[in-house]
């Protein structure tokens, strides 16, 4: 991020920033994850994936909610590429997709115990 004041917008910016605005695709992913970790029941159940691989039971037990509620939340997350499913015998364990959505939530709460 540039932390310098500009006088005038060069070349080099102006496509960057075109280049951006003009891709529609990654600005809607983008809106997407961010309108996906806008709910705080989701935003529990990413910080539980953060900490260890958890079935529907476990994640139900630890955050105090239903496990239909659990596994609704975990649809939406995993259709939203944000959790994955690994099946172990007769059970699912859910985790974090990558290490790009913990990134994303830590800097969340960062930036939150920044603000409070």
């Amino acid at each position: 991020m540039r932390e310098d004041y500009i006088d005038s917008i060069d070349e080099e910016l102006e496509d960057d920033i075109r280049k951006f605005r003009d891709n529609s695709e990654l600005i809607e992913v983008i809106s997407q994850i961010f309108k996906s970790l806008s709910d705080p029941t989701r935003l529990k159940i990413i910080y539980a994936l953060s900490k260890s691989k958890l079935c529907v039971s476990d994640i139900s037990k630890l955050l105090e909610m239903s496990q239909s509620s659990i596994s609704h939340q975990l649809a939406f997350l995993k259709a939203q590429r944000l959790v994955k499913v690994t099946r172990v015998g007769r059970r699912a364990y859910y985790s974090l997709d990558d290490e790009h959505v913990f990134c994303i939530f830590k800097d969340g709460i960062d930036h939150a115990k920044h603000k409070i």
